[in-house]
This record gives C-alpha cells, sequence and structure tokens, in this order.
C-alpha cells in the first residue's frame, strides 16, 4: 500500500511486521602486529554451522548506543584497552549472512600494539592473534569483512601515518619499513623509502639504539605526533 501526501510515514512504522525487521550490529577487524607479521584478533566460533572457525569480535548494538559506542565498547570488552584508533568502513546487509535471523552489521577496523594487548592477555582467554596471511576461512561472512577492511588499512596508511599505532613506541627504521611492506604487500627500495621518511620530517631520532641485538644497533626512533599536525592541513602524503 503507498502512503498519500496527506499521510505520515510515522503513523505506518507500528504495521511493520516481525519478518521484515532486523537486528543491528558491530563487528571489529582488530589488527595487530608483531616481528612475524600482521595479525587479526580472533576468537573461536562456538555457533553452527560455523563451529571452531574463526569469527571477528562483535555484538549487538545496545538501545542507548550509537555504532561508534557499540564498537568501543566491543574493543575494550575484548581488549581492556581504550582510546584504541577505530574507523568505520561498511555495512554488510545481505539475506542470510547469520543463521538466526535478519542481521545488518556495520564494520569498524582498528589498530593496536600486540605488546599491549599482550599485557592483559589472562584475562581475554577467549580470543587470540591469528595471521592473517594463514586465514582461509572464517564464521559467517567474516572473511568478506576482514578483505574489505585489509583494502582500507592499506589505503589508509598512504594517506595519513595511523601505522605508527602498531609499532613500539620507539622504533628502528627497519621495523617501520617492514610495516609498511607488509600492510602493502610490497617490497620498498630501502634507500627511497628513507628519502622518503626524510622528506616527511615527522621522526624524532634518539640518541639510544637498540639493544639485545646480535648485529650493529639501529638507531631508535619516535613519531612526532605535533609536527604531524602542523603538516596536515598540506595534506602530506605517505605513499612509499
Amino acid at each position: 500500500m503507498s502512503i498519500t501526501t496527506e499521510e505520515n510515514i510515522n503513523t505506518w512504522l507500528s504495521h511493520i511486521k516481525e519478518d521484515c525487521k532486523s537486528a543491528i550490529s558491530v563487528d571489529c577487524v582488530i589488527f595487530g602486529y608483531d616481528e612475524n607479521g600482521l595479525k587479526v584478533l580472533v576468537l573461536e566460533c562456538n555457533m553452527p554451522p560455523f563451529e571452531e572457525l574463526p569469527s571477528l569480535v562483535g555484538d549487538l548494538i545496545q538501545k542507548n548506543e550509537s555504532l561508534e559506542d557499540a564498537a568501543t565498547r566491543v574493543l575494550f570488552q575484548r581488549t581492556g584497552l581504550r582510546s584504541l584508533y577505530l574507523e568505520q568502513v561498511k555495512t554488510f546487509s545481505k539475506p542470510g549472512r547469520h543463521p538466526l535471523g535478519r542481521v545488518v552489521s556495520t564494520a569498524f577496523y582498528s589498530l593496536m600494539k600486540i605488546e599491549d594487548y599482550q599485557k592483559n592477555l589472562l584475562e581475554f582467554e577467549n580470543v587470540y592473534w591469528h595471521d592473517i596471511d594463514q586465514i582461509t576461512d572464517m564464521a559467517f561472512d567474516h572473511k568478506e569483512i576482514l578483505e574489505v577492511c585489509l583494502q582500507r588499512l592499506k589505503r589508509t596508511v598512504k594517506e595519513k601515518p595511523i601505522s605508527f599505532q602498531l609499532l613500539p613506541e620507539r622504533f628502528t627504521l627497519l621495523q617501520l619499513q617492514s610495516l609498511y611492506e607488509i600492510i602493502l604487500g610490497v617490497k620498498l627500495d630501502k634507500r627511497n623509502f628513507r628519502r622518503k621518511l626524510k622528506s616527511l620530517n615527522v621522526l624524532i631520532e634518539h640518541k639510544e639504539s637498540q639493544t639485545d641485538v646480535s648485529h650493529r644497533p639501529a638507531k631508535l626512533y619516535s613519531f612526532d605526533k605535533a609536527l604531524y599536525q602542523e603538516k596536515l592541513e598540506r595534506k602530506i602524503n605517505f605513499d612509499f
């Protein structure tokens, strides 16, 4: 039945049938990084027919929450950490994506240092890090969600220095280059990479070097957030 110009669409809300209603959820792709590569935080699914498959962390949104509030809550409940980088990516709404009914989910991705999470590991035993390049299948449509968020991450690291969220507070240039190579899936020329970093001028060089290494210790650097903010309006390009 169509609505006439004299009628207000709100008067028809009470007539929506039960089978037209949908649940709204958020799914969080939490990226972490260590010397072995890029990882994603997952849990083991116990819902048929996806038992034992890795699943993204997520939840239905509560009636007093926005999408961002729900995603922030999920991150804290699963990691114990707040103030993580969080970016909304895409909404997934294919019918049949959830076995229990119509569920529309908005995906977010977040970045965190694995070393920060390890401090809370014993409190969150139901989740674990999974190497991204070793994931072949996931519960629900979570493999698709992961791939979409990974592509967004690859685009974003070329536009702003979010990759620093994955490194220790102080890092070597080799660690930084390795991170970019793993995220982007390319091999970068060492001299060109360092020339680009020098032109960006967003790193602080420290007097101390690496310790407890078998090779010649490399200098340590940190990200100059204040200087980056000054350059932000000039739309500097982080594409290496």
